[in-house]
């Protein structure tokens, strides 16, 4: 008998048992959290936008676009052939392409563009959108709409800067600011022997002429970190006579030669591959003062506040992504001549994920709301600075496990660099270590409280309207109260009551807008019992169909 090789071979490569790409889909109409909590928080004019986002997000050119910006990385070219000091990073043009998409959304500027009720949320709901697809790029996207409110303090910059920075019209070329159709700006405050303690930085500022606000510095020191250094200019944190101070580095100075903004090395990140992060020496750099000289901290605040609201932005969005795909993968893979999706410990897992992923998503948007109404209601501002802090931290924090565990649903699928998981297991820790990490957050809570009075007050007047809706909630609330109540040793329990206040808000939310599955699930598993058990341990009598069906239909 003569055997067919060829049929024989291609028999042995069947696929089978395997499931499709997740792609072609519009994110935004999968994503039931997200609509109803963009028309509940005052942004449902942007609903016709932000689904044309999701489905634009969805498709495979773009989903190639965030595998091919992170596979060719940012390549350091400090000189020329000729041996001249150049400091530029060389991008792939997926990087540039992503960055193009990001600033025509105006992901960068649209509540300073076009300032209404709601635009914070729709802004938020395109950058959680974005996120899911690559979020290395959103890095610059934040830092430029974050340097907004820092700029505000000295007129003059905001004036000539502000044009640029609004601008859509994504511009990649190095050349002189007043030459390009846009331009991004970048932060570059942390040192090697501070960190987090800025204020033990020792980059040196000596004014060129009388010195103060909007004079003309030069700058010297080195900065551990600075991302996206070919950002056209960066707010940065000096020391004068007076103190720490914040200046504005542009990368070219005003006769058109290029300022010494000298980049020493790209960092080797262990994810958001795709953003280059570096170490940078000012040598006599030519800087502008921003703001009033010795208050740098004061100024840039406002900045900080913006990016660490994004870090909660991209998280829950990293959150969602990881639901999505292991939902994807249990609807079509079987094991044991039964679904995935169909046999009762998966389901457990998933519902426990998506459970976590919409408690993420919908306080974000809650919060989104509060920097909307902050602009004319002081309750909102107050409640936008200390909430800011509280989800910050907890939703940072819970990524990375949630981000696993959604990996382990796809088994060694989810181990491997054709899977997106790996990538957004790498992608998880950055927001919880950048603009503050865990112990700066938590004790910013602490200071939030002890500053400004009025942001304690109006925290707990977000959980008001909850009352009475589940009895676990409201005996978690009251146990917050003791524990507010309680000012020993408040330090060493800074992350227990920020982790509590973070739940409280959460569950609050979760009664009054998600249903009754959803809210009933995260009061038995996260009130009641507590947060640190692992995903897919859900009580008895949860309805896990119900819970999967919402958050992949």
């Amino acid at each position: 008998m003569i055997v067919n090789e060829s049929s024989a071979t291609t028999a042995t490569h069947e696929v089978r048992n395997q499931p499709p790409p997740l792609e072609r889909y519009n994110l935004f109409e999968r994503d039931r959290a997200l609509a109803e909590g963009l028309r509940r928080e005052g942004a449902d004019w942007a609903e016709e936008q932000v689904s044309e986002f999701g489905a634009l997000m969805g498709t495979r050119h773009m989903i190639e676009l965030g595998f091919q910006a992170n596979r060719y990385t940012p390549v350091l070219r400090t000189h020329d052939q000729f041996g001249n000091r150049i400091d530029e990073v060389e991008y792939h043009p997926a990087y540039h392409e992503l960055m193009k998409t990001a600033m025509q959304a105006r992901l960068h500027c649209l509540p300073w563009s076009e300032p209404q009720q709601g635009v914070h949320v729709a802004r938020a709901a395109l950058m959680y959108l974005m996120c899911q697809i690559e979020s290395g790029i959103l890095c610059p996207i934040s830092m430029t709409f974050a340097s907004v409110p820092t700029l505000s303090h000295q007129p003059e910059l905001a004036v000539e800067w502000g044009p640029r920075i609004l601008s859509s019209q994504y511009d990649p070329r190095f050349v002189p600011a007043g030459q390009k159709t846009a331009a991004l700006i970048g932060m570059a405050m942390t040192e090697k022997q501070g960190g987090s303690d800025v204020r033990a930085n020792t980059t040196r500022a000596m004014p060129l002429g009388m010195g103060g606000e909007g004079r003309e510095y030069e700058l010297t020191g080195h900065k551990w970190f600075c991302s996206a250094p070919m950002c056209d200019a960066f707010l940065t944190l000096a020391q004068t006579d007076k103190g720490l101070s914040c200046f504005f580095v542009p990368r070219w100075l005003p006769d058109g030669t290029r300022n010494r903004f000298l980049i020493q090395r790209l960092k080797d990140k262990l994810g958001n591959r795709s953003n280059a992060s570096s170490e940078i020496e000012y040598d006599r750099t030519w800087a502008r003062m921003v703001g009033e000289e010795g208050r740098g901290v004061a100024t840039i605040i406002d900045m900080v506040g913006h990016t660490r609201f994004d870090c909660a932005i991209t998280s829950a969005a990293l959150m969602r992504q990881a639901v999505s795909q292991a939902a994807h993968h249990a609807a079509h893979r079987f094991a044991f001549s039964h679904l995935l999706s169909e046999q009762p410990l998966m389901q457990n897992v998933l519902a426990d994920l998506a459970i976590e992923a919409e408690a993420a998503t919908v306080g974000m948007l809650r919060l989104a709301r509060a920097y909307d109404e902050a602009r004319q209601d002081t309750r909102a501002q107050a409640f936008a600075r200390l909430a800011t802090a509280v989800l910050k931290y907890w939703i940072c924090k819970r990524t990375p496990g949630h981000v696993y565990e959604a990996m382990e649903c796809l088994g060694g699928n989810g181990y491997v660099e054709e899977s997106i998981m790996p990538r957004l297991y790498r992608e998880a820790p950055v927001s919880s270590i950048w603009e503050g990490s865990g112990n700066v957050i938590s004790l910013d809570v602490l200071r939030a409280m002890a500053r400004s009075p009025e942001a304690l007050p109006a925290f707990l007047y977000e959980l008001t309207d909850s009352r009475g809706a589940d009895r676990r909630l409201d005996k978690f609330i009251f146990d917050l109260h003791q524990e507010l109540n309680d000012l020993t040793d408040l330090e060493s329990r800074a992350r227990t009551i920020t982790e509590k206040m973070a739940l409280a808000l959460q569950g609050a939310l979760l009664v009054r807008y998600s249903p009754p599955a959803i809210a009933d699930a995260f009061c038995a598993s996260r009130l009641e019992r507590g947060a640190g058990a692992v995903y897919g341990t859900l009580p008895a009598g949860v309805d896990f169909k119900q819970i999967i069906e919402r958050a992949w239909h």
